[in-house]
């Protein structure tokens, strides 16, 4: 059987090729940071990496990470209930809904298992999930798992959401789902309008702020910071994997009897390891420094704003966004695969987006501003794209 299986992978895997759209991993050799080693040992400025508030190689975290390893061990060896739970983690997780506002929070391997595992213990087929259209591939799969009733509501757009809440007003409880910025555009949910929305039509509140967190919002508290719902969005989930370090692990936080559940019935949290010790101590150690200081969220809210500006004044298509996520409109696949290699032999790093992680005809290169960045930096960056654009024919 499998040969004829292999002859199947094998041809679509050719047509995809053929498309220009196969993804190939560069391999970096370095330490994440503004400035990276790759494979062939040349050092190229990262403009593509959640890392916006500098800290996948900070040495406090580093520091925490390497205690931990000899004060905690290195791994759990078991899932929460069982054995898995170190003094650690529910430090964390304490730290993580004083950040947000939240009653309480629980703990995943990541916010892709917080949001798969986040519907289905406690909604079902006679409730209604709202969800926004460009929410992110963990919400999609996480809503597929449950058995309420689906909508969507195109993206950001109240007057399709209201319609939606109209229409599920017949079921028992009503769930609105939201990105709290969309990965590939960079724009912030209006998540004043849609908590109006929700009080109005008595539904419950989710976000996602994991592309927002340490972001967006004057401390980077995320979007309930931004639009002033501090505790009052019933459920939030996130990762530390983006601004928060880096590295691995998601959560839930939000009512106390929501995350209450969870801990009884979420699978992924009842069926997967603890993370490690020394994720959650860095963890720790991450929250107490922005406690300490708002130094890189404003660091990073002005680089952003210095090269988007720039960007558009040299002629690009960058969509609007309210975040670090500066999408770079080239709308042809191929082109914005050309592009990115010919940016990396300029010492720039960064990826073409495509089909099917984009629309059809949506195909462009996402910066990701960081507070690592210098302004030589972003100048360097700004030079780059503008020589290539003009060789290839994208600006005048």
């Amino acid at each position: 059987m499998y040969q004829r299986f292999k002859s199947h992978l094998e041809s679509e895997l050719s047509h995809i090729r053929e498309a220009g759209l196969f993804k190939n991993e560069r391999i970096i050799i370095s330490p994440q940071g503004a400035m990276i080693q790759v494979a062939d040992g040349k050092e190229v400025l990262n403009f593509c990496a959640n890392n916006y508030l500098g800290l996948s190689n900070n040495p406090e975290l580093i520091r925490a990470a390497k205690n931990a390893l000899d004060t905690h061990g290195y791994g759990m060896s078991s899932v929460r209930f069982i054995c898995g739970t170190q003094n650690l983690h529910k430090e964390l997780e304490a730290r993580i809904a004083h950040f947000f506002g939240t009653e309480d929070t629980i703990l995943y391997a990541a916010c892709f298992d917080a949001n798969g595992g986040v519907f289905e213990p406690l909604l079902t087929e006679e409730d209604a999930i709202i969800s926004d259209a460009l929410n992110h591939a963990s919400i999609i799969d996480g809503v597929r798992l449950c058995k309420a009733q689906r909508f969507r509501y195109a993206n950001a757009d109240m007057a399709d959401l209201e319609n939606q809440l109209i229409t599920t007003q017949s079921q028992r409880f009503r769930l609105i789902v939201t990105d709290g910025v969309f990965s590939m555009d960079g724009n912030v949910a209006p998540l004043d309008k849609i908590y109006e929305l929700a009080e109005k039509y008595n539904a419950m509140v989710m976000v996602d702020e994991s592309h927002s967190a340490g972001v967006v919002g004057e401390t980077g508290r995320g979007v309930t910071e931004l639009y002033n719902l501090k505790g009052k969005i019933e459920i939030i989930t996130g990762t530390l994997g983006k601004a928060f370090g880096g590295a691995i692990g998601g959560f839930t936080t939000g009512k106390k009897e929501i995350i209450e559940l969870l801990r009884q019935r979420s699978r992924p949290y009842l069926f997967s390891n603890s993370i490690p010790p020394l994720v959650a101590a860095a963890g720790i150690r991450m929250f107490e420094m922005i406690d300490e200081t708002n130094e890189l969220q404003e660091k990073l809210h002005k680089n952003t704003a210095y090269f988007v500006e720039r960007m558009k004044k040299a002629g690009f298509d960058i969509k609007p966004t309210g975040s670090a996520i500066c999408a770079v409109m080239l709308y042809d696949a191929k082109l914005s695969q050309e592009m990115a290699a010919r940016l990396l032999d300029e010492g720039i790093y960064v990826t073409g987006f495509y089909y099917p992680v984009v629309p059809k005809g949506q195909a462009r290169i996402r910066v990701q501003i960081s507070a690592a960045h210098e302004t030589g930096h972003l100048d360097k960056c700004i030079a780059a794209f503008t020589k290539v654009a003009r060789e290839l024919g994208v600006i005048q």
